[in-house]
């Protein structure tokens, strides 16, 4: 034998042993962690294309994820037959096959396709009820699955499919021109769907706003939000924009005929809706045509029942707030009130950032100058991003004319906050009508103050001094000045929280820039009607004195000022012993003792208060409630407030042909 041939023979006896095995070779590679985590987690959703656990099921039964796309009704049906796979593989394998026929149907045009067309929606309840089969109606339950990925993948599945079914839903409703009766689209048919709708977790009223829209909150994104709070869970989250506008419209009076409520609850609730599948058993929920759609309110309900589990409910707790604040344009109309545009705000507002809730304490907020309810951007939503806080509170915001002098806003928010408080608890015995935080910045925690103080006769007296009067005359002007100077704390309150608040006026409102714009403000019309009889009388009685006493109408820079006369009186003003208070206060003057500091627009010395429960001193210039560590003492206090022993049984809550009640005791 040659060389040659003794070389090629152990090529030739490889060969042979190859045939023999039938080539059977198995190479190794390696892959990175994005790629491994692609292989496990990638699916339909995030990548356009099956799961792996999917294309395994369909490799197992003879199909592959082309064969499936190519002929879908076989390839599903060959799943739904097939014997060599268990319920858990056939289901969650069904709904993410189902899907991607959703998504392609709701991609393509056509009168027979689309987001809205029957054949999509039908599409979308396949996949959602192949997810809740998988979930609640196979062996294991779903606490057996825990930890496995292919559950979070079905649960996701479930939580889309219904999102779309039911947008597509209420778009079917829109175009049908059904009568605005519904907080959700009533569409008793879709193909061979019968679609039935439960509202009672809703409460709903007859006098609530009627949705125009019907939008998923996870396609939503804010800037200027710092974060996005939502729950995990079951279920989608939506978002419903009313036919109430984002911004209240506003009466051009201010008289005591006008009888605008000057409440208005979200215009934009958050909701989470479910889809049930009528059964008992899998057979029953595979073969049934009947699906319920449940809707609840995510702040009211976290948990639901299902197949005899508590199943903890998705929510986003964000989004209806950020559409209510990037629709309202609160900043252009804040500046329109400032300087008295026709169409600017008049009297105060207060806007409810959650539907009313009896059991929860009530924080109502207060932004300062030439502002709105933006000044509260992330400090409401950090507060209702905290679970603690969100279960144990509600948030109004109080939206008023900045350009009114303060005793005018003093009056006009007390009203609001007593008529709003009145209208959700009329008997005030609801925890909602307790324990109230205020919380003011700027101009804001002046107007807190003075919501919390007693006048007793100061002012009064004060402008008897100014304007010696007696008899018919007196009475008459006390009759009508006596709402703005004379008045007791709001007996609701038992906490306050003051952030940059010039208690004491600030020299900055004396600068030459603060005048020049506070000759700029104009009160409106209807505002001035209230006074200027009053004014004309009081300068006929002492003329030459009209720029002196504590109420000569002054616009609100005029009352911030240090040298205004009612800010130095009313700043002395007793404040009710029973409400325990904090201040939180901006230093933006680096390298000076903190007696002397400012945040660029308030002096220390202005801003702290003795007896307050806390301080606290940041380095910041006067927007101070932004800075996150002032947040972080806001839900400091706020959680504190729940541990500490209630002292409202103490308080007699008087509201108007009510008297006064005395509520129950208080349980943190």
């Amino acid at each position: 034998m040659t060389a040659s041939r003794l070389l090629a023979l152990p090529a030739l006896l490889c060969a042979a042993v190859l045939l023999l095995t039938g080539c059977a070779g198995v190479t190794v590679g390696s892959i990175s962690p994005a790629e491994y985590l692609a292989q496990r987690r990638g699916d339909v959703l995030t990548t356009g294309k099956l799961s792996t656990s999917a294309q395994e099921v369909l490799r197992v039964i003879g199909s592959d994820a082309d064969l499936c796309r190519k002929n879908g009704q076989a390839c599903r049906q060959s799943l739904a037959d097939s014997s060599g796979i268990t319920d858990e593989q056939r289901l969650s394998a069904l709904s993410e096959v189902w899907l991607q026929v959703a998504l392609a149907a709701g991609k393509n045009g056509g009168a027979s396709a689309g987001p809205s067309a029957p054949e999509t929606i039908e599409a979308w309840l396949e996949s959602a009820r192949h997810a809740y089969a998988y979930l609640f109606f196979t062996a294991r339950k779903p606490r057996d699955r825990a930890f496995e990925d292919r559950q979070t993948q079905v649960r996701d599945y479930y939580n889309y499919a219904v999102q779309q079914a039911i947008t597509g839903l209420f778009r079917r409703y829109r175009q049908d021109g059904r009568p605005d009766d519904s907080a959700l689209p009533r569409v008793p048919q879709v193909g061979d769907w019968r679609i039935d709708v439960d509202l009672s977790a809703l409460e709903l009223r007859p006098d609530d706003p009627v949705p125009q829209e019907l939008i998923p909150a996870a396609s939503l994104t804010f800037s200027g939000l710092r974060n996005t709070y939502r729950r995990d869970g079951f279920g989608a989250e939506l978002v419903v924009a009313t036919n109430q506008p984002a911004v209240a419209p506003h009466p051009a009076t201010t008289t005591a005929e006008d009888d605008t409520p000057p409440y208005s609850e979200m215009p934009f609730p958050g909701l989470t809706a479910l889809v049930r599948f009528e059964g008992a058993d899998l057979r029953a929920v595979l073969a049934t045509h009947t699906a319920r759609i449940v809707v609840f309110d995510p702040y009211r309900t976290s948990t639901t029942r299902l197949a005899e589990q508590d199943i903890p409910l998705a929510a986003n707790f964000t989004s209806g707030y950020g559409l209510w604040l990037a629709r309202s344009d609160f900043a252009r109309q804040a500046l329109r009130s400032l300087f008295g545009s026709a169409d600017g705000l008049t009297r105060p507002r207060i806007y409810l950032m959650q539907p009313y809730d009896p059991n929860r304490r009530t924080v109502i907020m207060l932004h300062g100058l030439a502002s709105s309810p933006e000044a509260w951007i992330n400090v409401a939503n950090e507060v209702l991003g905290d679970e603690t806080l969100r279960r144990r509170y509600q948030i109004w915001q109080v939206y008023y004319p900045t350009n009114a002098p303060l005793p005018i806003n003093n009056f006009a928010i007390r009203q609001a906050i007593t008529e709003t408080l009145a209208h959700f608890d009329p008997s005030g015995q609801a925890e909602a009508s307790r324990n109230i935080t205020l919380i003011g910045h700027s101009m804001g925690g002046v107007l807190s103050r003075l919501l919390l103080s007693s006048s007793g006769d100061k002012l009064w007296d004060a402008l008897l001094t100014s304007y010696p009067m007696q008899g018919a005359q007196q009475q008459r002007i006390e009759q009508r000045l006596a709402p703005y100077l004379r008045f007791e704390p709001l007996p609701q309150v038992s906490d306050a929280i003051f952030i940059a608040s010039p208690h004491r006026g600030t020299p900055f409102a004396n600068n030459r820039v603060a005048r020049w714009v506070a000759n700029l403000i104009t009160l409106p019309v209807a505002m001035l009607g209230q006074l200027n009889d009053m004014s004309r009388e009081l300068m006929r009685i002492a003329p030459g004195k009209q720029d002196i006493g504590p109420l000569r109408i002054p616009n609100s820079i005029d009352n911030l000022s240090d040298r205004d006369a009612f800010v130095q009186m009313s700043s002395g003003l007793p404040m009710n012993p029973r409400v325990r208070f904090h201040s939180i206060i901006g230093n933006d003057t680096p390298g000076v003792v903190q007696a002397l500091s400012s945040d660029g627009i308030v002096p220390y010395e202005s801003a702290h208060l003795e007896g307050a429960a806390s301080e606290l001193v940041l380095s910041s210039a006067h927007s101070v409630q932004e800075n996150p560590l002032a947040i972080l003492e806001i839900r400091r206090i706020l959680q504190e407030q729940l541990l500490l022993t209630p002292r409202c049984q103490d308080i007699p809550v008087k509201l108007p042909g009510v008297g006064a009640a005395e509520g129950p005791p208080c349980s943190p």
